[in-house]
């Protein structure tokens, strides 16, 4: 029975989270535009034309349509389909994770990767994160202390605590230093409410993940004279950082522990 309700799970995971990861296209692209995202109903951005339900299925509707508009024939970016897979994915590798440690943690971190995508995307392209998208990942955080079981609350609240310091301080000097913004006040927040998800421990390990090759790629692209004043997004970095000690966060951790016994 148990096996049966773990299929179920993964089976609902990724049809749910596919259709999730439609709706986040809508937040997406609407967010940023001040645009409602309950109306008006999803439209060809070219044309206008109002999509059917045949034209919306996840994935599905994209290839039958060959990633064109039914109507002018516009291309439409594949980013909509990525967005799509890369919410189901996630949400399936929740439940192959963290289903039998605990369905509340699942849900959460689930919760939390929907999230990461709308702020991957979205700083991405318009160098902006949201305060709304830091005040759902700060009060999934702080339920998540309650059914995190492999880390403390006290390691969440420093977590949280040397988050923010540590942007906080990063921000300042290179300020102060450069009389230019180095570091976002976004950054700075979504810094602090990973902290309070992940824990201190995480939150080092994923910070590595993310400034070493966020490091080589920007002064690769900076090289020179006509990209010193150019603004990069750091979200990114940072969310591939904090997605990877979520999933791998612990393994990888007591991995490198067990050379130091």
């Amino acid at each position: 029975m148990d096996k049966y309700y773990l299929a179920v799970a993964y089976i609902l995971a990724g049809i749910v989270g596919l259709c999730v990861g439609s709706f986040l296209n809508v937040v997406i692209y609407r967010v940023p535009n001040k645009m409602s995202i309950a109306k008006p109903n999803s439209h060809c951005p070219a044309c206008n034309y109002e999509l059917r339900w045949y034209d919306n299925i996840p994935v599905i509707s994209y290839l039958i349509l060959g990633g064109k508009c039914r109507s002018c024939k516009g291309h439409i970016s594949f980013r909509y389909t990525a967005v799509e897979i890369a919410n189901a994915v996630l949400w399936v590798l929740c439940v192959h994770l963290f289903w039998e440690k605990s369905i509340a943690l699942t849900c959460i971190y689930a919760l939390v990767f929907s999230v990461f995508i709308c702020i991957f995307f979205i700083d991405l392209e318009h160098k902006l994160i949201f305060d709304r998208f830091q005040i759902i990942l700060l009060v999934l955080g702080i339920i998540n202390i309650f059914f995190d079981k492999d880390y403390g609350w006290l390691s969440h609240i420093i977590g949280a605590a040397s988050g923010f310091a540590v942007f906080f301080l990063v921000a300042w000097v290179f300020e102060k230093v450069t009389g230019r913004e180095g570091l976002g006040g976004g950054d700075v927040k979504l810094a602090l409410v990973a902290g309070l998800l992940l824990g201190w421990e995480r939150l080092i390990l994923s910070l590595i993940i993310a400034t070493v090759p966020a490091a080589i790629i920007m002064s690769i692209a900076t090289k020179g004279k006509e990209g010193e004043d150019r603004e990069f997004p750091f979200a990114p970095f940072l969310i591939i950082g904090f997605s990877v000690a979520i999933l791998f966060g612990t393994q990888i951790l007591n991995w490198y522990l067990s050379f130091l016994r």
